[in-house]
Protein backbone atom coordinates (compact mmCIF):
# COMPACT_ATOMS: atom_id res chain seq x y z
CA UNK A 1 0.00 0.00 0.00
CA UNK A 2 1.13 3.41 -1.20
CA UNK A 3 -0.23 7.28 0.14
CA UNK A 4 1.21 9.83 -1.55
CA UNK A 5 0.60 13.13 -0.46
CA UNK A 6 1.73 16.51 -2.89
CA UNK A 7 0.98 19.80 -1.60
CA UNK A 8 0.87 23.10 -4.21
CA UNK A 9 2.18 20.77 -7.72
CA UNK A 10 1.24 21.54 -11.10
CA UNK A 11 -1.73 20.14 -12.38
CA UNK A 12 -0.13 18.26 -14.99
CA UNK A 13 1.99 16.01 -12.18
CA UNK A 14 -1.67 15.37 -10.48
CA UNK A 15 -3.14 13.95 -13.52
CA UNK A 16 -0.26 12.04 -14.35
CA UNK A 17 -0.30 10.41 -10.45
CA UNK A 18 -3.53 9.60 -11.31
CA UNK A 19 -2.87 7.18 -14.07
CA UNK A 20 -1.32 4.99 -11.62
CA UNK A 21 -2.78 5.73 -8.06
CA UNK A 22 -6.42 6.88 -7.13
CA UNK A 23 -6.72 10.96 -5.78
CA UNK A 24 -9.03 10.12 -2.91
CA UNK A 25 -8.61 13.70 -1.60
CA UNK A 26 -7.27 16.90 -3.33
CA UNK A 27 -3.57 15.72 -3.83
CA UNK A 28 -3.50 12.43 -1.74
CA UNK A 29 -3.15 9.64 -4.26
CA UNK A 30 -3.45 5.88 -2.43
CA UNK A 31 -2.43 2.65 -4.54
CA UNK A 32 -0.84 -0.23 -4.38
CA UNK A 33 1.86 -0.15 -7.35
CA UNK A 34 4.94 -2.59 -7.51
CA UNK A 35 8.38 -0.77 -5.52
CA UNK A 36 10.03 -0.33 -9.17
CA UNK A 37 6.69 1.80 -10.74
CA UNK A 38 6.78 3.01 -6.66
CA UNK A 39 10.29 4.70 -7.36
CA UNK A 40 9.94 5.50 -10.60
CA UNK A 41 6.69 7.43 -8.91
CA UNK A 42 8.54 9.32 -7.08
CA UNK A 43 11.04 10.27 -9.35
CA UNK A 44 8.85 12.42 -11.25
CA UNK A 45 7.11 13.38 -8.26
CA UNK A 46 10.04 14.93 -6.97
CA UNK A 47 11.05 16.66 -10.68
CA UNK A 48 8.20 18.06 -11.49
CA UNK A 49 6.47 19.04 -7.59
CA UNK A 50 8.76 22.17 -8.68
CA UNK A 51 7.85 24.29 -5.17
CA UNK A 52 5.72 22.41 -3.96
CA UNK A 53 6.13 19.70 -1.39
CA UNK A 54 5.43 15.61 -1.35
CA UNK A 55 5.07 13.19 1.01
CA UNK A 56 5.15 9.18 0.46
CA UNK A 57 4.26 6.92 2.76
CA UNK A 58 4.13 3.31 1.77
CA UNK A 59 4.07 -0.63 3.59
CA UNK A 60 7.33 -2.01 4.24
CA UNK A 61 8.49 -5.54 6.26
CA UNK A 62 10.26 -3.44 9.33
CA UNK A 63 9.32 -2.63 13.33
CA UNK A 64 6.70 -0.09 11.98
CA UNK A 65 5.54 -1.66 8.81
CA UNK A 66 5.80 0.93 6.84
CA UNK A 67 8.82 3.76 5.35
CA UNK A 68 8.06 7.74 4.38
CA UNK A 69 10.20 9.77 2.34
CA UNK A 70 9.24 13.39 2.11
CA UNK A 71 10.70 16.47 -0.49
CA UNK A 72 10.99 19.84 0.97
CA UNK A 73 9.33 19.71 4.10
CA UNK A 74 10.67 21.24 7.46
CA UNK A 75 9.91 17.99 9.54
CA UNK A 76 12.60 15.50 8.82
CA UNK A 77 12.22 11.74 8.89
CA UNK A 78 15.29 10.70 11.54
CA UNK A 79 16.52 7.01 12.57
CA UNK A 80 16.34 6.29 16.05
CA UNK A 81 17.14 2.74 16.91
CA UNK A 82 15.39 1.45 13.70
CA UNK A 83 12.21 3.81 14.24
CA UNK A 84 11.74 6.41 12.27
CA UNK A 85 10.48 9.35 13.35
CA UNK A 86 9.85 12.47 12.38
CA UNK A 87 11.75 15.52 13.83
CA UNK A 88 10.21 19.12 13.72
CA UNK A 89 12.73 21.96 13.91
CA UNK A 90 12.91 23.98 17.27
CA UNK A 91 11.63 27.53 16.81
CA UNK A 92 12.92 30.23 19.27
CA UNK A 93 11.20 30.90 22.25
CA UNK A 94 9.88 34.29 21.60
CA UNK A 95 7.09 34.73 23.82
CA UNK A 96 7.41 37.12 27.35
CA UNK A 97 7.00 35.90 30.55
CA UNK A 98 3.55 37.16 32.13
CA UNK A 99 4.36 38.87 35.60
CA UNK A 100 1.89 39.08 38.34
CA UNK A 101 -1.13 36.99 39.56
CA UNK A 102 -3.14 34.70 37.23
CA UNK A 103 -7.00 35.62 35.79
CA UNK A 104 -8.19 32.61 38.18
CA UNK A 105 -6.39 34.47 40.99
CA UNK A 106 -8.00 37.35 40.61
CA UNK A 107 -11.76 35.97 40.25
CA UNK A 108 -11.14 33.76 43.87
CA UNK A 109 -10.34 36.90 45.22
CA UNK A 110 -13.34 39.05 43.65
CA UNK A 111 -15.74 36.36 44.53
CA UNK A 112 -14.32 35.86 48.26
CA UNK A 113 -14.56 39.93 48.62
CA UNK A 114 -18.82 39.71 48.21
Amino acid sequence: MMVLVVTACPAGLRGDLSKWLMEIAPGTFVGKPSARIRELLWQRTTDLVKDGRALLVYSSNNEQGMEFRTHRYDWTPTDYDGLTLMVRPSAPHSYARRTGWSNARHQRKRYKSR
